[in-house]
This record gives C-alpha cells, structure tokens and sequence, in this order.
C-alpha cells in the first residue's frame, strides 16, 4: 500500500479520543481518509473530531470494548454508510500498576476483557467484510510489554502477549485474502496512559509516570506506525532507547534480565 492510494480510504480507529489513536486519526485524516472515530467518550471524540485537519470527512462512533454486543450493529452501520472498512485501528486500551500478589483476578480479567477480547471480536466482526474487499488492513497497537514482562504490568503485559499470539495467527490466515496486519510495539509515549492505569483496587493510578512523560510524542509514535504500514512491515517499534530491549531480550535473555531488574516500574 502506498501514499497515494490512501486517498479516500476508511479508517476505523479504537481509543481514538485520546493519544496515540487521537495522533492517528489526524494524520490519516491529513493524509485524506475518512475516519471513525470510537471509544466510550462522546465528548471525548468529538472534541478530537473538531480538531481534525478534514473533519467533514469523520464520524464519531462510541464503542465500548467491553460490550460485545455492540460490535456487530456498529460494524453494519459503518459498513452501511461508507461500504468498506479499508485499515481498522485496533488501539483502545488500559494499563497497570500493580503488584501481581496484591492485584485481584477481577483486575486482570477487566483488562484482558477491554485489550484483549474487545479487539479479538471487533476484529471477528469486521473480518467477513474485509473479505469481499481488494485489499484490508489491521493495525493492532500493542506495547513493548507484549514482548516481555515488567514490574507492576503483569495483567497489561499478558493482555499484549495474547495480542502478539492472536494477530501473528491472523495475519498467515488471511494473507491469502490480502488483508495485512501490522503489530505495532510502543516504548514510552508521553500520553495519559499512566494516569489511567488501574490499580489493584481497581482506581485509576493518576500519576503521570517519568517514563511516560520523557517518551516521545503520540504524533511521533503515529507517524512511525503510518510509515510501517506504507512499507508494508509486520512490526514496528515506537519509541526511543528503550525498545532496545525487545532485541536485547530475543538474543540475550539473562543479560536482559540483568538490566530490566533494575529499572524503575514507573
């Protein structure tokens, strides 16, 4: 897929009020797309509709990754409206930051429930159209916690492994209807990500981590996800120094160890 042919194309982009979703929906909506914005804030998204470079090519679609049961009714009305769903943006999401001994299995199932099941299924959903299309695109947003594991993320990194597992699956079963998958592993990004996070008792964490703050920026990490797509690349690390470590723990994993022990958790 190259630069002019996403001119017009349909984007349906998850987590899209904020972030890294937010970054995304404007530069493809820069780059020409129509795009459709979801997430369970109406205001939210709508105050990121007014700020779109082309907002009269937009929609504003709450969604909640949480309710299954909304997915088929929206994937007809958007199909319905716009006839195809040429690139979905699986982006929505929650983090972590908690102890795994102190952290009830409710938490994690919450979080497996919004970044793991809610993609998988809006996926499923969206998948029998992208058939009947010339060519498909799924861009699943996971972290560099979806290659290792790190203090106080255990339910978060879990969730991004099982996302790993389900979109490599995917992407060999549906090659041979030219629909392609781009995994996309962000190191830091300055985004509220770490101010959502739940704790164990399930509030959010509402600090703006370090780590967090001194990340690149969500238009920074957009554009590089934009750019591995264009190059039709399977993944693509976002971020700065940091996503060194995803080789680092491939090639050497007790130096790996070594190092991550010693970084801060937030």
């Amino acid at each position: 897929m190259n630069m002019k042919n996403l001119d017009n194309k349909i984007v349906w982009i998850t987590g899209a009020s904020s972030g890294i979703g937010q970054a995304l929906a404007c530069k493809f909506n820069g780059m020409g797309c129509t795009v459709i914005l979801s997430s369970r804030k109406r205001r939210g998204l709508e105050t990121v509709q007014t700020a779109l470079p082309n907002p009269e090519k937009s929609f504003v679609l709450p969604l909640d990754l949480t309710k299954p049961e909304e997915f088929v009714p929206a994937t007809k009305q958007m199909i319905d409206q716009f006839e195809n769903i040429d690139i979905l943006v699986n982006n929505g999401g929650i983090s972590q930051r908690s102890l795994a001994a102190e952290t009830p299995i409710n938490i994690d199932r919450a979080i497996m429930e919004v970044n793991y099941f809610g993609h998988v299924g809006l996926t499923k959903t969206v998948l029998p159209f992208m058939h009947t299309q010339e060519e498909s695109y799924i861009i699943t947003i996971s972290s560099l916690s979806g290659k290792f594991g790190f203090f106080q993320r255990s339910a978060y990194a879990a969730s991004k492994h099982a996302l790993q597992g389900f979109f490599e699956s995917l992407r060999l079963e549906e090659e041979k209807n030219n629909i392609k998958v781009l995994l996309a592993y962000p190191g830091y990004v300055n985004t509220r990500i770490s101010q959502n996070a739940l704790r164990s008792d399930g509030t959010s964490h509402g600090d703006h981590d370090d780590n967090q703050a001194n990340g690149i920026s969500a238009e920074e990490c957009a554009d590089k996800i934009i750019n591995a797509m264009l190059k039709d690349k399977l993944e693509v690390f976002p971020g700065g120094k940091e996503v060194k470590a995803a080789a680092l723990k491939r090639y050497a994993p007790n130096a790996f160890h070594k190092v991550i022990k010693k970084q801060k958790p937030t």
